[in-house]
């Protein structure tokens, strides 16, 4: 047998995201056929002991609290940012400066032009990128795209997509990161993941208006006072699509009760299609040549038919999840960086998003429909 060549990774930040990624390389690494071997070589994190606590936890062989130092270290080839959103651009730049391909959450960057500039030159050293936009690898997403390209619901007319959460509802909650100007606010964080999935289904957006609404004020500082919110807490818009469909879209972090309401409805000439995220291994079909007295939306289940779910459980109906979208994630990009595949969603694909987000918050500002 072969011995598969490593790509060893170095990880920023051990949170939420962090741990998630980690999952994704481990899982990847046991239901797929990678062809690289995955290596967990360094962890870094604000301190010494925290960076020491989660290499350990994780499974990586090193940690530290100054991340330029895996900049430097040649036996490193990813460097995989889930570091928070104002400081992607400078970790990344400075990684594709030292000639490592590049892993990092969304939002890619606080602007554009800055995901413009890390798409340029990650271009340029020939080297690969992927943004964490894992609920796109989910099989029931890409069967509903195979349904639309297929013309099972004929002529495509109307759309409807909503990224809701509540981790933002209780206003006594602290100011945070995602709270930041530089890259924060409800659209850029959840909107974002609605935009990439209207444009997976349906292709390009042509047209935007866009709401953006500020609905906590200010939110306590951590030292006794309060701050000032400048981003929204709901962002909106209207959508034309170059298909010619319309829609919407909503990024909502204040909906009370919600928890991954990762949601979109599609609507054909021939039928339609209703998936929500809170229940990710179902796809509800509608199709106008059932018969009468026997028409309704039919549940699909996710099964062994919708590939890569078979590599997970070869039982229909035992669902797969959150963790497990990041490990087709993880091996989309593994095949990449092997010139095996595209890269799943690159810096290219997170500029166009940001690009969408930041058309959408002008919009807004100023009440008028804008081209994209």
């Amino acid at each position: 047998m072969t011995e598969k060549p490593k790509l060893s990774i170095g990880l920023i930040g051990s949170g939420f995201m962090g741990k998630a990624h980690v999952f994704g390389f481990a899982t990847a690494q046991k239901v797929f056929d990678l062809p690289m071997e995955i290596e967990l070589h360094t962890l870094a994190d604000i301190t010494d002991a925290a960076a020491a606590r989660a290499a350990h936890d994780f499974g990586f062989a090193h940690a530290t609290s100054n991340w330029r130092e895996m900049l430097d270290n040649p036996e490193i080839d990813v460097i995989d940012i889930t570091a928070p959103n104002a400081l992607h651009k400078e970790m990344a730049m400075a990684a594709i400066a030292a000639g490592k391909h590049v892993y990092c959450e969304k939002p890619l960057a606080p602007s554009a032009l800055d995901a413009a500039e890390m798409a340029e030159a990650a271009e340029q050293a020939g080297l690969k990128t992927q943004v964490g936009f894992n609920y796109l690898c989910n099989p029931m997403m890409r069967l509903a795209k195979e349904m639309i390209e297929a013309g099972e619901l004929g002529e495509i007319r109307s759309y409807r997509g909503l990224h809701a959460e509540d981790y933002m509802a209780n206003a006594k909650d602290p100011f945070t990161f995602r709270h930041d100007p530089a890259g924060g606010g409800a659209l850029a964080d959840l909107g974002s993941h609605a935009l990439a999935t209207a444009e997976y289904l349906l292709g390009p957006i042509r047209e935007v208006i866009g709401d953006c609404v500020t609905a906590i004020s200010q939110r306590p500082d951590g030292k006794g006072g309060q701050k000032a919110i400048k981003v929204d807490d709901i962002g909106r818009a209207f959508l034309r699509f170059a298909n010619g469909a319309s829609g919407s879209i909503e990024g909502n972090w204040i909906a009370t009760g919600r928890k991954m309401q990762h949601d979109f409805e599609v609507h054909g000439s021939k039928g339609g299609l209703v998936f929500t995220g809170e229940r990710l291994n179902e796809l509800h079909f509608y199709s106008v040549e059932d018969a009468p007295g026997r028409r309704g939306f039919r549940k699909i289940e996710a099964a062994p038919d919708h590939p890569p779910y078979g590599n997970f459980c070869v039982a229909p109906g035992h669902q797969i999840g959150f963790n497990d979208l990041k490990a087709i994630e993880v091996a989309g990009y593994v095949n990449a960086i092997a010139r095996q595949g595209k890269e799943p969603f690159s810096f290219r694909d997170g500029l166009r998003i940001q690009t969408l987000v930041e058309q959408i918050q002008k919009s807004s500002a100023t009440n008028a429909w804008i081209s994209v």
